[in-house]
């Protein structure tokens, strides 16, 4: 029961020290800039992983015949509904991320790669089932739509859903609700894990530890992070794709098993990999983005919580850096006032 209690008591320290709604915030922020730059890969991946008639021979040859037939504005169809998903499903992400690591640190305040892999993975769960299934429907249903904008028959998100609950059921807006917690679950479960140890690899930093990456290396970090969930993921994300644009009323995939199956021996087993290039191309930039702005803004304010309990100004500290002794190893630089002082 002490235990129990010491964890708790520990899980609110860190939770006071980074509050869990920051990261929330923070992480809708990143998913705004990511919603807007990088929507047009997103539409291209979709089209890519839906493509079973070889209508598209790559990447380029994908954008120039949407531009050429639709118009250059499809590239940006389901904007919207892009955009609300991310920023709930980074809100929910980070959000929840913060909850699980918080309850699973030890009675030091640490935290195992095991348990920050278990707390990446289930916050992946949640934003897959609340979030992340029934936008990606919706998405994927705005995105499939062939015609100029101004010609389509759905154009808002909101149109979409209840045209799709209307004739295909409620339950249609969870398709493909197992590929997509797999998915996510896996994905989170990676990206989380490999952002803190490349933090702590290339950049000496540490959770916690008050210090501030630039923009420049918290790119370079959610970049890298970001590579790692699209190569592990990419047959949940094809089933994922899939299955969401199927009727629901005469669905072609029984299952995510199914759909392996179907897609491997009518197409290939390379068909499960589609997309996996356009995906590479949108998933590690917004990572780059959202970690640029996350880290910044959580810095900016442990740097408030830390001047509003000291009585004299601090002058603001340098970025993490390395310096290299006569020996060859590696040596944090301080990187604060209060780092040099101690």
């Amino acid at each position: 029961m002490a235990t129990v209690d010491n964890n708790v008591a520990k899980a609110g320290q860190v939770a006071a020290a980074t509050p869990v709604a920051l990261k929330a915030v923070t992480g809708s922020l990143g998913g705004v800039i990511e919603a807007i730059l990088l929507q047009p890969m997103n539409t291209v991946t979709h089209r890519l992983q839906l493509d079973s008639r070889g209508e598209y021979r790559g990447v380029g040859h994908c954008f120039r015949q949407i531009a050429a037939e639709e118009g250059t504005a499809a590239l940006w169809k389901g904007t919207n509904a892009f955009m609300s998903h991310l920023v709930l499903k980074y809100a929910l992400r980070m959000g929840t991320n913060g909850i699980f690591t918080n309850l699973l640190r030890d009675e030091d305040g640490e935290l195992t790669a095991a348990r920050r892999m278990a707390a990446g993975f289930a916050a992946g769960v949640v934003e897959a089932t609340l979030i992340v299934t029934p936008f990606g429907v919706v998405e994927i249903a705005m995105q499939t739509q062939r015609g100029h904008m101004g010609q389509l028959k759905d154009t808002s998100s909101i149109q979409t859903a209840l045209n799709l609950a209307r004739t295909q059921g409620p339950m249609s807006l969870m398709k493909g609700w197992t590929p997509t917690v797999c998915r996510n679950g896996t994905n989170q479960m990676f990206m989380f894990s490999t952002k803190a140890y490349v933090d702590t690899l290339l950049w000496g930093k540490k959770e916690g530890d008050k210090t501030c990456l630039t923009s420049t290396q918290s790119m370079t970090s959610g970049f890298i992070a970001g590579c790692v969930g699209p190569l592990v993921t990419a047959p949940f994300d094809v089933a994922r794709s899939r299955m969401m644009a199927q009727d629901a009323n005469n669905p072609i995939y029984r299952n995510m098993l199914h759909c392996w199956y179907k897609t491997g021996t009518e197409e290939g087993a390379r068909a499960l990999f589609k997309g996996l290039i356009p995906r590479l191309m949108r998933v590690p930039p917004g990572q780059a983005i959202v970690w640029a702005v996350s880290d910044r803004l959580i810095y900016l304010y442990q740097q408030s919580q830390s001047n509003g309990s000291t009585e004299a100004s601090q002058p603001t500290p340098q970025p993490i850096g390395t310096a290299h002794t006569a020996a060859g190893s590696a040596t944090r630089v301080p990187m604060s006032p209060v780092e040099s002082r101690s």
